[in-house]
């Protein structure tokens, strides 16, 4: 059975090896045979876990003692590292690792450590009536690191970041540590493993106790932690063994998947921090990290479902394992479901099937190697409608942890006539300042009546001035407004709601901020509000009407409630709290377009008449730009949805595939020149067009629609060669259109069972056609290039004649799917000839939309891509 512990108890010890842990589960159920049967159980659990910890982190002899006495479990773990206090990792429980010391904080009924001059012992009891049903929140004491310190300052620390981050390199560690004495060879010297090891749990105890000395709910902090001051080298093993553990998770060598982007951007920027420091760098924060797409530090606050319902753009949150976690009514709306209805489906519901293979493989490659391919990247691609049919949308995912470490994946998708740019964080009607409250610069918010008057001037310029700056430069209207508010509640008030007027005349808030990041806001006052009633006489209806700005001295009072309207923005005041508030109108074009509401809480720095001036003119700079981007995207909109009617329905031609796509841009103005066309000649020969007019905006547009006009008159009605048609059409645009340029390809296609199908093409200037054979050899038709169309118009340009094999594939594109700002032309085709390589055997709809997910993210012009395939009868 063992030895007698000082104690009179049956004990044993245990060399440090990972047999050991079913060993010392062997002893303890051999030892406890007289106890009950779910006492044993779960005495075998804790003791577990914690001979694992000691095999892992003291990495010397281990001694367990258990005895059973009046139905109580008593159980003794010993190491001999007294120098190495306890860890508690604060893991949630789903974790893999990091739960010895919570579990038996969780399923003990006494529990404790001891610490001596030889070693160290974590002790516990289990009694008949199981746990405190209040559990005594033991935790052990965080010991702190002996020898000389030094502080480094970690500023803006993301605490949910951080949760995942530790949580993936303390998994990751013991997972590889289990590797190595199980003989696997990873290149790590044992003592090598031994200091990373002890530097990362050293780590974890410094900012644990980082943490405690300074509790706080903020989403981003800056702690000052202590690590000793010649840490620099074992950071630096620390960082080598880790790169050899990632490496070898990608390589399936480990059970432990690799870390994601964000978690391996974050632990460069630690360990960064620390060895700079050490040496005498400055801080960086955080929040100053450049990043790659996937990998940006932009979004700081942990996730909640409560952040996709207050989007103002279609959302929906997946998890690891590809779930729908959360959705708002917009997505739902978007692709035919009510949101609750997608919870809890496979993402893979909302991907038309010829992607849902790419998807689950571009997942799994994200999970199993952590390298992404369209994380923070505006990517142009399908959706599935539930009824069936597809919608156009542009794509932009990013990853967040959640407050407990998780990870998910939060995609936006919108319209392709409602575009955002990726550069932005994830847009909402609610918005929450997680970087914390900094100080308010006006005289009003700060209550100092003796601050400079020239001071308060100058800080009430430099408010009017970013605020107008923050609208005018954002793409959309729904950026510049949460620019605005975070600005509004940085600086003059808690929080601040802009409700503006619709097309049909109702009133939507647009946009609601608040300055604190506590509690979750209802969103029964975010959307659409009740209509405005004569009835109506509250302040937001009396603004609303052109009243104002209007102070208020406390919340509207009950006895003005006199509509529904009233009653809501009651009911605001009443949720979000507000000791005073400025109402006042935006007018625009000699009209009210909307209402600012301004709040404050708490009664030392109410607003009071002095406020009302700076509202003033804060309204009278801001109605301009917001009604400028409202009338901006309308404009955008129906300029793409215009351009959008002219594409047009790709003709069936038998033994003929054809399959097209166009994007706009996902930072212009989103029209532009490019076209694709296809049709049927008389003569049974299906013509092939693909052109891009010179400029991004609605004359390229008309100029667009105009050539493709001609371009089908003149090849319907003469039926001549391609570079024949080309010269018509460029002598009738020179005729119409003197300034227009273009480049632009006209084919003809023709084949039969009897004949090989070949491509007659000729080019103006265009980027040539790409032969794809189904083998996967590419290369490019380069022949019939000529001069663009509106240079020469009597030009005479070169004819092309190509065979087709079977199953191979020729692709017409625009210059937007490949080129990009600075790099050179035979590098983006070289990019492009290699990628459609290896989808030459993919349908049609898959090889044009991995095209566009591969190559037209985040492009700055638009995109048409034409494909066609010759496929013989079976």
């Amino acid at each position: 059975m063992g030895d007698l512990d000082a104690r009179g108890t049956p004990s044993r010890r245990f060399p440090p090896v990972p047999k050991s842990v079913a060993e010392a589960r062997r002893f303890v159920r051999a030892t406890l045979g007289d106890a009950a049967p779910d006492l044993v159980d779960t005495a075998q659990l804790l003791v577990s876990e914690l001979v694992t910890n000691v095999v892992l982190h003291a990495r010397t002899e281990v001694e367990v003692a258990a005895r059973v006495d009046d139905g109580t479990v008593h159980v003794r773990v010993g190491d001999r590292r007294p120098d190495r206090g306890l860890v508690p990792h604060g893991c949630p429980s789903y974790a893999g690792t990091g739960q010895g010391l919570a579990l038996v904080a969780a399923l003990s009924s006494r529990r404790g450590v001891e610490t001596g001059d030889e070693g160290k012992t974590v002790w516990f009891e289990l009694g008949p009536e199981g746990p405190p049903r209040y559990p005594d929140g033991w935790e052990p004491p965080v010991v702190t690191p002996s020898g000389p310190q030094a502080t480094v300052t970690l500023l803006d620390l993301p605490t949910a970041l951080y949760a995942a981050a530790q949580q993936h390199r303390h998994t990751l560690l013991r997972e590889f540590t289990l590797a190595v004495d199980a003989d696997q060879d990873f290149g790590v010297p044992p003592e090598d493993l031994a200091v990373a090891l002890d530097m990362s749990q050293l780590f974890t105890a410094s900012v644990t106790a980082a943490l405690r000395r300074q509790p706080s709910e903020q989403a981003i902090r800056s702690l000052p932690v202590s690590v000793p001051s010649d840490a620099e080298p074992s950071v630096q093993i620390l960082r080598a063994v880790l790169d050899l553990a990632e490496e070898g998770a990608r390589e399936e060598r480990l059970l432990t998947l690799p870390a994601l982007p964000r978690q391996r951007l974050f632990h460069q920027w630690l360990f960064d921090q620390i060895v700079g420091q050490l040496a005498g760098a400055h801080p960086t924060a955080w929040t100053m990290v450049p990043g790659e797409p996937g990998t940006s530090p932009s979004e700081q606050a942990a996730w909640d479902p409560g952040q996709v319902q207050m989007s103002t753009v279609p959302t929906i949150a997946a998890d690891e394992q590809n779930r729908i976690i959360a959705a708002n009514g917009l997505a739902a709306d978007l692709l035919g479901w009510h949101a609750d209805d997608l919870v809890g489906r496979s993402l893979v519901t909302l991907i038309p099937e010829h992607l849902r293979r790419r998807h689950t493989a571009a997942f799994a490659s994200l999970l199993l190697s952590g390298q992404p391919r369209i994380l923070g990247r505006s990517v142009p691609l399908p959706a599935l409608h539930r009824d069936g049919r597809l919608v156009a949308v542009r794509l932009f995912i990013q990853p967040q942890e959640t407050a407990d470490g998780r990870t998910v994946f939060v995609a936006h998708l919108a319209p392709r006539a409602s575009v955002p740019g990726s550069s932005a964080g994830p847009p909402g009607r609610v918005r929450s300042l997680a970087q914390g409250e900094p100080e308010r610069l006006l005289p009003s918010a700060t209550g100092g009546p003796d601050r400079d008057a020239d001071r308060s001037a100058l800080e009430r310029l430099s408010l009017l001035a970013d605020t107008s700056a923050a609208l005018s430069n954002a793409p959309q209207l729904d950026e510049g407004l949460e620019r605005v508010g975070q600005i509004l509640t940085q600086r003059l008030a808690d929080w601040c709601a802009v409700d503006l007027f619709t097309e049909s005349g109702q009133v939507e808030r647009v946009s609601l901020t608040h300055r604190s990041p506590r509690g979750h806001w209802p969103t029964e006052y975010e959307g659409p509000l009740p209509p405005v009633s004569d009835a109506a006489r509250g302040p937001l209806a009396r603004a609303l009407h052109g009243a104002g700005p209007l102070l208020l001295t406390g919340p509207p009072s009950p006895s003005q409630v006199a509509s529904p309207l009233d009653a809501h923005y009651l009911g605001l005041f009443q949720t979000m709290g507000a000791d005073s508030a400025v109402v006042a109108p935006l007018r625009a074009r000699r009209q009210v377009i909307g209402v600012l509401t301004v709040a404050r809480r708490g009664r030392d720095t109410p607003f009071t008449e002095e406020d009302l001036p700076l509202v003033h003119d804060l309204v009278r700079s801001l109605a301009p730009g917001v009604d400028n981007l409202r009338h901006y995207q309308d404009t955008r909109n129906i300029a793409e949805r215009l351009q959008r009617s002219l594409l047009p329905k790709l003709p069936e031609v038998e033994n003929l595939r054809l399959a097209a796509r166009y994007a706009a841009s996902s930072a212009t103005a989103q029209v532009g020149g490019d076209w694709y066309d296809s049709f049927v000649l008389p003569d049974g020969d299906t013509a092939l067009v693909i052109g891009d007019v010179t400029g991004h905006n609605l004359d390229a547009a008309i100029a667009m629609s105009q050539l493709r006009s001609m371009l089908r008159g003149i090849a319907v009605d003469r039926q001549e060669p391609p570079e024949t048609v080309l010269r018509r059409l460029d002598m009738a645009n020179h005729s119409l259109y003197r300034e227009s340029t273009a480049t632009c390809i006209y084919a003809l296609v023709s084949g039969s069972e009897d004949r090989p199908w070949e491509l007659v093409h000729s080019s103006a200037g265009h980027l040539p056609p790409l032969l794809i054979d189904a083998d996967g050899r590419t290369r490019y038709l380069e022949d019939g290039s000529g001069l663009m169309l509106g240079v020469e118009p009597r030009t005479v340009r070169p004819r092309a004649r190509d065979v087709i094999p079977a199953h191979a594939t020729v692709l017409l594109y625009t210059d937007g799917l490949i080129e990009r700002r600075g790099e050179h032309l035979d590098d983006a085709m070289e990019r492009l000839r290699r990628h459609a390589a290896t989808l030459a055997r993919e349908p049609l709809d898959v090889l044009c939309d991995e095209l566009l997910i591969g190559l037209g993210a985040d492009s700055d012009d638009d995109i048409a891509v034409l494909a066609v395939r010759p496929v013989p009868p079976r």
